[in-house]
């Protein structure tokens, strides 16, 4: 597709005011739209990032020319989002997105994760009756009230209880979730996508009201750290934990594990609510070693280095980008057998998975122990990364997504909104969701 397009992203976190691998996601599309000459405006809640994070980001990522990112700051750090969780609505940043909607014919409004915009900015209006509209459900806030379908705060969750599940978090309750806005405001959106098959399945099984197709995540290779990573940024064999340190990551299960693994050092890079907490479990242990955030070029040269990346999350993970991050690196993982990040590893065949201790030391050993092992897993994960999840393989299947809907409106000129949602960009092919183990 020419350049040309003009872009309107709408997300709650974009870097640096952000958390997790859903905005890093977005602020590599928006760069690779850029580059390739289309016109990109980001739209993103300041307040939002501040209610969670008082103090100002600690890595900085460099902005793109191409990119103009609107920061929404009412400078009521708890009031809007506080607003916008309780009535569904953008509430005191509906003016300003309103106003930037109608300011230019977009040609794709794309919504990401909006918890903290509201679900009725899907129904806002645009300069054109001809903008197509995508959202992509980088977590489960669809379905999901707490976002992470984490139930009770203990366990993934297995079946909803959802009204339960809100008190029990500790959140108010949404009762617009039980009037039917989601429901309205999602019959707006020409064409749902999610990055995994396992998330698009869910959304189905938990009784979404509009088809999810499949979109998966990319990295972006154009850095030179994955050729030239230098030396190892760590003295001894390591393997490597990168994420948020909260509870649903799963780093505190596996710390424990690391007193009977003297061969190897575990580095964690991320920081979180638990980060005080697991510092003090692990202080016994002089092979744990914690970093804080780190940039993602000094990521890259710890992926790079890494005998393999670990991902012990224990709940449902709507992707894993440390996964394609780590296969940049010609480096394996080992994953928890849950959610999506099964999904990632079994169609790249660049790593292991574990559903118990025993397992995950085990999966520890073979790679450790294996050079020959460690290198064919990196070797099949950086194959099926130049195959699947590079820029140019995502922003093929982007573009065909946009045709798509082009062509949905062309056939049935007169349907209005999310006529695409008759047909899915892919069917997802998931068995049902199992309960935790």
């Amino acid at each position: 597709m020419t350049g040309g397009l003009r872009f309107l992203h709408l997300t709650t976190f974009y870097p640096p005011y952000s958390f997790g691998g859903d905005a890093t996601y977005l602020y590599r599309l928006c760069h690779a739209l850029a580059d390739e000459g289309h016109d990109v405006d980001v739209v993103h809640s300041v307040d939002a990032y501040n209610l969670l994070h008082p103090a100002a980001p600690e890595i900085a990522f460099a902005p793109h020319p191409g990119v103009t990112v609107h920061a929404l700051d009412t400078g009521h750090r708890v009031l809007t989002p506080l607003i916008t969780h309780q009535t569904g609505s953008p509430g005191l940043n509906a003016s300003a997105i309103r106003h930037l909607m109608a300011s230019k014919p977009y040609d794709v409004v794309h919504y990401h994760n909006i918890s903290l915009l509201g679900p009725r900015v899907l129904e806002y209006p645009t300069a054109s009756r001809s903008t197509i509209k995508l959202y992509t459900t980088h977590e489960h806030w669809l379905i999901c009230p707490t976002h992470v379908l984490w139930k009770f705060n203990e366990r993934a969750c297995e079946r909803p209880q959802c009204l339960q599940c809100t008190v029990a978090a500790g959140r108010p309750p949404q009762w617009w979730r039980y009037a039917g806005v989601l429901e309205a405001s999602a019959r707006h959106v020409d064409r749902f996508v999610s990055p995994s098959r396992f998330t698009a399945a869910m959304h189905r099984d938990r009784g979404f009201s509009e088809p999810v197709g499949h979109l998966p995540y990319f990295v972006d290779r154009s850095d030179d750290d994955w050729k030239t990573p230098g030396n190892s940024p760590h003295p001894r064999p390591y393997f490597l934990f990168v994420g948020r340190l909260e509870r649903i990551k799963g780093l505190q299960t596996i710390l424990p594990l690391w007193d009977s693994i003297p061969e190897y050092d575990l580095v964690i890079a991320g920081t979180g609510t638990m980060e005080s907490v697991l510092r003090e479990r692990a202080s016994g242990n002089p092979r744990v070693h914690f970093l804080g955030p780190q940039s993602q070029r000094a990521l890259g040269r710890l992926y790079a280095h890494a005998v393999a990346s670990i991902v012990p999350s224990l709940t449902y993970e709507t992707f894993g980008i440390v996964i394609l991050e780590s296969f940049a690196r010609r480096t394996p993982v080992i994953v928890r057998r849950l959610g999506a990040l099964p999904e990632v590893v079994e169609e790249s065949g660049g790593g292991l998975t574990f559903a118990s201790d025993d397992e995950l030391v085990a999966a520890v050993r073979r790679i450790g122990g294996s050079p020959t092992c460690r290198r064919a897993l990196g070797d099949a994960g950086y194959d099926a990364l130049l195959r699947h999840w590079t820029r140019d393989a995502h922003l093929k299947k982007y573009y065909d997504l946009i045709a798509s809907v082009r062509a949905d409106r062309d056939m049935h000129p007169d349907a209005g909104f999310a006529v695409g949602n008759d047909l899915r960009l892919e069917e997802p092919s998931v068995a049902p969701v199992p309960a935790p183990r």
